[in-house]
């Protein structure tokens, strides 16, 4: 497994051709808008150094028999896809942030079971591709980026049938030795801080659409790609003179990239999937199920983080013991709770598939993510209740080094005597990064819209929840029929 720092410098060695604010950027790595999003990603392997966490960020892989980092890990038992739920929170209570390997993990496992029951239908050799491609993954430790979201233009029409071809990725030229792709991926967390991109499609598909019916994996800097990185709220604060107090903002942090591929070209041994419409519903499924079940711990660590400032912040305001502020700060812990059982809940009902690997309890899964589009803005309001109008008025950074208003500003921000007014304005503006600026893209739309937005959770609950099975139990007890 590599080292944190060995993680970093392995990034110095792409050439990713990105852009930002209308500009090549040259040095990804020590970009200060990028960089709280690689010190995110980073956790992941200084994590998996420290003993103490061994157990949950480390797993023994059913590929080499070896010890991997479990964000490369094909799950291979219910207490597997539990671990998996507690890793997360652990690192969301770490980072307060997304800290991206999660999409390419869950990828994975979703791409592993599919191209194993593909092959058993239709002859083909992509279970045998993507085992090769996930054990060099395993031996190398590297960082995959999942992709799934297609940027969709009309929503009305199917793939095929898009005035631009391209608004879905699809296979524009076979050739004997492999395929050129081109389209886009949306929304893609965590694709600047990889080696790898694992892409998927992003609906089912009919027949007609099986140029749309590719799934790959490719360098993330392979020849044809270009990224464009996502505007975020606040972004621009990590650039400031004076960003020491506004830690919140510049540490940890997440992005969001725009994914162009232009003609690019994927060998044979690197595609899981071409053509075969009839399986890619699967896949689609099974990805968007792991990814439901990943927020009901990712989003739950980061809800431990933000129920713990805004505690502090009563504490430093004096207002601690009043008794609608515990009443709140206990409404949010059974909030961030009811997540994290819905986690563990589809995690421990968890089944094997034909590959082998562990498929967790796709209803419950759905119903993780259906509250999660909904607990972390309730959890935010609070935070911002209880922190008060403070948080988004106090004076910038600047000013409080600055001689001339330094002075009025220690004053006049002082909440209990015993808090220097510098670590209070720390934790507020911790607070509003989480709940509005960059953070808050992580812990808000994104747990509205990541894994699909409540609707796609709403279809998934309809179509599995059993609905003839509970009206027979009625028509027994009542005696109809």
């Amino acid at each position: 497994m590599m080292t944190k720092d060995q993680y970093i410098e392995s990034l110095r060695k792409l050439h990713l051709n990105l852009y930002s604010f209308g500009k090549k950027v040259e040095n990804v790595v020590d970009n200060p808008i990028v960089r709280p999003s690689l010190n995110s990603f980073a956790a992941t392997y200084e994590l998996a150094e420290d003993p103490q966490y061994e157990d949950l960020m480390t797993a023994t892989s059913n590929l080499t028999g070896k010890k991997v980092n479990r964000f490369t890990h094909l799950h291979q038992s219910t207490d597997d896809l539990i671990k998996k739920v507690k890793m997360q929170r652990l690192l969301g209570q770490k980072t307060a942030a997304c800290f991206q390997r999660c999409v390419g993990m869950d990828a994975a496992n979703a791409v592993y079971s599919t191209t194993f029951e593909t092959d058993e239908a239709c002859g083909t050799k992509y279970h045998e591709n993507f085992v090769k491609f996930w054990t060099d993954v395993q031996n190398n430790d590297w960082g995959v980026d999942g992709a799934m979201t297609d940027v969709k233009g009309d929503r009305g029409l199917s793939p095929s049938k898009q005035a631009d071809p391209d608004l879905f990725l699809h296979v524009v030229e076979r050739t004997a030795d492999g395929v050129y792709v081109t389209g886009a991926k949306a929304h893609q967390t965590g694709y600047l801080n990889s080696h790898y991109v694992l892409v998927m499609p992003t609906i089912s598909m009919r027949e007609g659409d099986e140029d749309y019916a590719i799934s790959f994996a490719c360098p993330t800097d392979a020849e044809g790609i270009t990224l464009i990185l996502g505007r975020q709220s606040c972004d621009t604060r990590k650039t400031e003179e004076y960003n020491d107090i506004d830690v919140g903002n510049k540490v940890y942090g997440g992005h969001e990239v725009l994914v162009i591929f232009d003609r690019v070209f994927i060998p044979n041994d690197m595609i899981f999937l071409n053509g075969e419409t009839q399986f890619a519903g699967m896949m689609v499924e099974r990805f968007a199920g792991y990814h439901r079940q990943s927020y009901g711990g990712c989003k739950v660590g980061v809800g431990d983080v933000l129920i713990g400032a805004t505690a502090l912040a009563g504490e430093m305001a004096g207002s601690a013991k009043a008794s609608h502020v515990k009443d709140k700060l206990i409404e949010m812990t059974h909030l961030n709770e009811t997540l994290y059982c819905c986690g563990i809940a589809c995690s421990s009902q968890g089944t094997k598939t034909k590959s082998g690997n562990y498929l967790i309890d796709l209803l419950l899964a759905n119903v993780c993510k259906q509250n999660v589009t909904r607990f972390p803005y309730e959890i935010a309001r609070l935070a911002q209740d209880l922190a008060g109008g403070i948080m988004v008025t106090q004076p910038s950074e600047a000013d409080y080094r600055n001689p001339a208003t330094h002075d009025y500003i220690e004053k006049y921000l002082k909440g209990v005597a015993s808090v220097p007014t510098e670590d209070r304005m720390r934790l507020l503006r911790l607070i509003e990064n989480m709940t509005m600026g960059t953070a808050a893209v992580g812990y808000l739309p994104e747990s509205m819209h990541g894994a699909g937005s409540p609707q796609a959770q709403r279809i998934m609950i309809a179509r599995q929840s059993n609905m003839e099975m509970k009206k027979e139990l009625a028509k027994k007890i009542a005696r109809i029929g």
